[in-house]
């Protein structure tokens, strides 16, 4: 399956919505989008939501996101299904990141932290919420980190 990504703006934060797999033949178009939209001090969400399966190179990806993210804005996952989340868990990477299981959430926290939007964005309608899962801390397990 084909990766597809769509990157816009909702109330405060730019959102990057990906579909399809995020493995290591994909995994470069991610990295370019998530390098573009990480640097200017964004709040940015990633939107699993619709990823089926993720592999190692996916994960080093969105820490390479996070570190670039996180020197002037900041950076979350919206990832419900078990699945996929799983990865994250078997990891150790549940510890890293900032979980949510709806994008109304993750948006909404961008907004009680002030968040800061990004040029080239357009608006989009939000889903149900759910709760934030998970805590941001500053070192990613491991060691083999993509920078985004």
């Amino acid at each position: 399956m084909d990766l597809r990504l769509r990157t816009h703006e909702s109330e405060g934060a730019v959102v990057v919505e990906v579909r399809g797999e995020v493995e290591l033949h994909s995994a470069p178009q991610l990295r370019e989008e998530l390098h573009r939209v990480c640097s200017g001090g964004a709040c940015v969400v990633v939107d699993l939501t619709g990823v089926n399966f993720i592999d190692s190179t996916g994960l080093g990806v969105l820490i390479g996101g996070l570190k670039r993210a996180r020197e002037t804005g900041s950076f979350s996952i919206v990832c419900p299904q078990s699945r996929v989340r799983r990865i994250f868990e078997i990891t150790g990477l549940m510890q890293v990141f900032t979980f949510y299981d709806a994008l109304e959430d993750a948006v909404a926290s961008c907004n009680a932290n002030g968040g800061v939007t990004a040029e080239g964005s357009d608006s989009m309608t939000k889903p149900q919420g759910g709760e934030p899962q998970g805590a941001m801390s500053q070192d990613a397990p491991g060691g083999a980190v993509d920078d985004a």
